[in-house]
């Protein structure tokens, strides 16, 4: 064999054919062909891996933790031609950690069982995470709080870049948990989501009635949209009322011709425990700068 030329696979493959018997050369070149442990790669090597590491089109996860002591935050991502891929979450020191996942997308992301917990008197673990990139989802377990229980669903990875960063906190009282009841009417026979987010709570996008589960630390509410209007002439007024009493409480714009995602419902609800939305079409409203109507 050529000086520094390795065989090819399909060469070293003919070396052990039935009745053949390979020579001391022959096993030299399986042996040289082989990366051990205590080889270190050369500068090319190095930049040959980093270019194909460069060109990997996998999912990935980044997360990072800081104070959780011995807690283990266990999740199982589901690809489309792997199987369940398991990646710890332990005490990274606010330092982040990136992993790729090893099948292809759709990626779906379930919590495993959690261990290792270690929480003082109003201490509590907070759940920070990103399923899509334009929002993110927060979660407090522990203590008086319910667990995050073993099966637990993420959701469906939306892109490449699944963000999870957990935190210990002491909040300095007991927090408790407070429902809201939300009503979701659409009258239109357009697809609209939304998503209610509170203070160190944060919900998916869905369009079917919901009851939240936020917190009295952040006892108020605010909503988003998704609709994509790109194809519909007709605007759509999305209002929201207390059932209670049925005030209007704000009202939020969904333009026409535009992909509405993430779009800001239009105020603030203040602890109030039961709402109603409705979303019908209606006349094109001028952009107001302090709305985030993308």
């Amino acid at each position: 064999m050529e000086k520094n030329k390795l065989s090819t696979r399909d060469q070293l493959k003919t070396y052990f054919e039935k009745g053949k018997y390979p020579t001391q050369s022959q096993f030299s070149d399986l042996i040289d062909s082989l990366t051990l442990k205590e080889d270190v790669m050369t500068n090319k090597e190095t930049a040959i891996l980093a270019n194909i590491l460069a060109s990997l089109d996998n999912g990935y996860i980044d997360y990072s933790s800081s104070q959780v002591g011995t807690l283990q935050f266990p999740i199982a991502i589901s690809s489309r031609d792997e199987e369940d891929q398991e990646i710890t979450i332990g005490n990274t020191s606010y330092r982040m950690e990136k992993r790729y996942f090893l099948g292809s997308e759709p990626y779906t992301i379930k919590v495993k069982k959690i261990s290792g917990e270690e929480l003082g008197e109003n201490e509590y673990y907070s759940l920070i995470y990103q399923i899509n990139q334009n929002f993110t989802i927060n979660k407090f377990f522990g203590n008086n709080l319910p667990a995050i229980p073993d099966g637990f669903e993420l959701g469906t990875l939306e892109g490449k870049r699944l963000s999870i960063q957990i935190v210990k906190q002491n909040l300095g009282r007991k927090v408790n948990i407070v429902n809201t009841s939300i009503r979701f009417i659409n009258k239109t026979g357009v697809l609209i989501q939304y998503r209610a987010e509170a203070g160190s709570w944060g919900d998916i996008y869905r369009s079917e009635d919901t009851v939240t589960d936020h917190y009295d630390i952040g006892d108020f509410l605010y909503l988003y949209y998704n609709a994509d209007l790109r194809k519909i002439e007709q605007s759509i007024v999305c209002k929201v009322y207390d059932t209670d009493n049925e005030g209007l409480l704000m009202t939020g714009y969904l333009n026409a011709g535009q992909n509405n995602q993430n779009s800001w419902g239009g105020g603030v609800i203040n602890k109030i425990r039961n709402i109603r939305i409705e979303c019908d079409y209606g006349d094109i409203i001028p952009q107001d700068p302090g709305n985030n109507w993308a």
